[in-house]
């Protein structure tokens, strides 16, 4: 798999027909098995490895399809640790969100993000992913379903399809086990469908999913519900417009917008609270920035997108990310280097 393949939309012939890969590792050497799976995802996620996994045989095998602009992947896999750093990010271009919908084996995953110092136990029916954020997983032996979807597929439920990072549906939940049943039926037919069967039926599988987690946040329903949901988007819409400025903070959102602070605590409690949101939206303006201009002092990209001070935003960036902001062009530069080469090298 390259790695303009690793994500939906990538392949032209995936625009009006389903393209199928298959991949396994089980007839490798034992210590070959985690390394060929880790190669093969590799261009999109880190596999952390120990000298004691490598020793031991590993099962990992998948079926994937890509068509139009869907990615599903029917994956088993034995334990695994799996990261996207920043580092990786700033590296790449995959930016879609995934679902990690998990039907058989075992549900318990570990989910930290970098700032968290420990990793915590959920049992997972549905992990969303936004490929734009850092994440670190240990998901145990589980035959799982993965589900690429654009962004912009989501907005008419969540207007910013990253506030779906890190957001988990419990396996006991109804919606999941409909998901579940969904998915499963879908993955033993796919190959007899047609495209736009396919691409139907997987955008109703895609509706339904951002609608259980719209349930979930207060964003899909009653009354209630709507009202949450047009206030989630003022107070979002806000904050994006005024991000760059440096007396935005979250007293400004209430007394700007006339919302209460129990309201705005409860639309971004899964953010860490609306501050957590704001220096977050900055951090990943910054890492953009970094990036996009090279030549420009690091302390003015930290004040270009609202920190007060350097030390502000190195603490806060190191704090996100678990490295410093000087550290992220050395690295990008590194991988742009390697590619260059790679391309130069005969076939």
């Amino acid at each position: 798999m390259s790695h303009t393949e690793s994500y939906p939309g990538a392949s032209p012939e995936s625009r009006r027909q389903i393209v199928r890969v298959h991949f396994d590792v089980n007839d490798l050497p034992a210590r070959q098995q985690l390394l060929a799976w880790r190669e093969r995802i590799g261009p999109i996620m880190d596999v952390a490895l120990s000298s004691a996994q490598m020793e031991r045989p590993f099962r990992g095998a998948i079926d994937w399809y890509e068509f139009g602009e869907f990615l599903f992947g029917d994956s088993y896999t034995d334990e695994l640790t799996l990261e996207r750093t920043i580092s990786r990010i700033s590296q790449d271009n995959a930016r879609a969100i995934a679902f990690h919908i998990v039907i058989g084996g075992d549900s318990e995953t570990l989910l930290a993000r970098p700032a968290k110092r420990q990793d915590t136990p959920v049992e997972v029916g549905v992990l969303a992913v936004d490929f734009d954020q850092p994440l670190h997983v240990i998901r145990r032996a589980c035959r799982h379903v993965t589900l690429f979807v654009p962004g912009t597929s989501l907005r008419e439920v969540f207007p910013d399809p990253g506030a779906l990072h890190g957001r988990v549906l419990a396996p006991h939940e109804p919606a999941v086990q409909l998901i579940r049943q969904r998915v499963t039926e879908f993955s033993a037919n796919i190959r007899r469908m047609s495209f736009d069967d396919a691409h139907r039926r997987l955008g109703d599988i895609v509706q339904l999913i951002a609608d259980a987690f719209g349930e979930q946040a207060g964003l899909r329903g009653s009354k209630r519900a709507i009202a949450r949901a047009i206030a989630f988007d003022a107070a979002r819409r806000f904050v994006q417009a005024n991000l760059t400025d440096f007396d935005l903070s979250p007293e400004r959102v209430l007394e700007s917008l006339a919302l209460s602070r129990p309201t705005v605590y409860r639309l971004f409690q899964h953010e860490g609270g609306l501050a957590a949101y704001i220096r977050h939206l900055r951090l990943r303006a910054a890492v953009d920035d970094l990036v996009r201009f090279p030549k420009i002092p690091i302390q003015e990209i930290g004040y270009s997108v609202g920190f007060n001070s350097a030390s502000d935003f190195t603490r806060a960036f190191r704090r996100a990310y678990g490295i410093a902001p000087q550290e992220v062009r050395p690295v990008f530069r590194q991988a742009s280097l390697i590619h260059n080469v790679e391309r130069l090298d005969p076939p």
